[in-house]
């Protein structure tokens, strides 16, 4: 539980102060916790294996460039022909070839260091191209071109040209993924050789498709005009070579709860609730009412609240009737609260005094600092040279002062007396 500030106006200040020097630091510079975000996805490891790889050679080319064509053609022949192939140059490039935030590239490279070492110092020259051997034959990670899946399927529409060059295969170039085709828009098939719906052949040859979009509404169609339709989208019909909008709302097609009404759209339809004053409606509205609902009256072509605020129906004493949209409500009368049920006359407490709460001390402590004000105020005009505040500044001293010595004079005397 929250602890609660004591009464009276002095502890009150010193125990706010020390609570609010006891915070850790100001609530309104304290940062805001940073927001969640999802984890990234991995990668695919064929895809890690090529950027090794990919880095893995940029390695080379820049161990190669840094270590050779110095200008000394003779020398470097005779000190570095054999630094192309040595350890340490490999060494050089595996040091860098994983940035230090790439986890993956670097448990990759744990796994296949071997393999690498074994390509370097054996398997270069009947293996060169290092991707071939270590992601796709050692490690079988990956898979060529145009192909997918654990055993490297040709993709749809061949390896040459996955998916007729209209589209993605999923999981080319790896060990995985579906092989299906992802189309781009306006092709589809198997292999994205056709045109989907919507879309009709402008040109098509033994290696060439082009599809272009229908009129609107058209499914199918001969070209791009309004009356090459053959076939029409939901929501619409097929009239002389054109797609007319059917008008659900006044076919059987709709389908809108007993409380809505139904709006026609272009190649479908709407429901939309009614007005709060109908059981059931043909449109929007008051005036489209099929029945009233319960609080309200048809007046004219419109369902209208009912005030019923005008018959005596609020019988407790000392309550009064308000009027709702579609009902009432009985509320206490002003200068009344209702009390268990009963509304009962509100007692207005008396207003209390702005030091009516304070304690005795605390009033002497008001009173000295106002007196205090007051002397400093006398002592800067006396100082200035009026003899009439100096002769008042002068009676307000010894008036504090006589005051100061008689209490003092009595706490003495009392101690005195105490044997204190």
């Amino acid at each position: 539980m929250a602890p609660r500030p004591p009464r009276g106006l002095v502890p009150a200040l010193v125990w706010g102060l020390s609570l609010f020097c006891s915070l850790p630091g100001p609530v309104w510079l304290q940062p805001s916790p940073p927001p969640q975000s999802s984890p990234p996805t991995q990668p695919h490891p064929c895809h890690t294996c090529r950027g090794l790889v990919d880095s893995f050679n940029k390695g080379l080319e820049r161990t190669n460039r840094d270590n050779f064509g110095g200008g000394n053609t003779a020398w470097e022949e005779e000190k570095l022909s054999k630094y192309k192939d040595s350890e340490t140059r490999l060494v050089e490039v595996l040091e860098n070839v994983c940035s230090k935030s790439d986890f993956e590239c670097h448990r990759l490279l744990e796994l296949s260091e071997e393999l690498v070492e074994s390509w370097w110092f054996h398997k270069q020259q009947e293996a060169p191209d290092l991707f071939q051997w270590l992601c796709s034959d050692s490690l079988k990670l990956c898979c060529p071109s145009g192909t997918f899946g654990p055993s490297c399927l040709p993709c749809p529409g061949g390896t040459e040209k996955p998916c007729g060059g209209y589209g993605h295969c999923e999981g080319e170039g790896t060990r995985g993924g579906s092989g299906h085709c992802d189309c781009q828009a306006g092709y589809g098939g198997e292999a994205c050789g056709q045109c989907s719906l919507g879309y009709f052949e402008v040109e098509r040859n033994a290696s060439h498709l082009v599809c272009s979009a229908c009129f609107g509404p058209c499914a199918r169609c001969s070209g791009p005009e309004e009356s090459n339709c053959l076939q029409c989208k939901r929501g619409w019909a097929l009239h002389h070579l054109k797609c007319v909008d059917i008008d659900e709302c006044g076919t059987e097609r709709a389908n809108c709860g007993a409380d809505q009404f139904c709006v026609n759209t272009e190649g479908s339809y709407e429901c939309r609730d009614c007005a709060k004053a109908c059981l059931g409606c043909m449109g929007a509205g008051p005036g489209r009412c099929k029945k009233c609902s319960p609080g309200y009256q048809q007046v004219g072509s419109k369902c209208l609240d009912v005030d019923e605020c005008e018959t005596e129906v609020c019988p407790g004493e000392n309550e009064q009737c308000e009027n709702t949209e579609g009902s009432y409500r009985c509320v206490c009368a002003e200068g009344y609260k209702q009390i268990e049920g009963i509304c009962v006359k509100e007692q207005i407490p008396e207003s209390a005094g702005f030091f009516s709460e304070m304690t005795e001390d605390e009033l002497v402590v008001l009173q000295q600092m106002f007196f205090g004000v007051i002397i400093c105020a006398l002592a800067t005009l006396a100082a200035k040279g009026d003899l009439v505040f100096t002769a008042i500044f002068i009676g307000a001293v010894a008036a504090m002062t006589g005051y100061w010595l008689s209490e003092r004079s009595d706490r003495v005397l009392e101690g005195f007396i105490k044997g204190r």
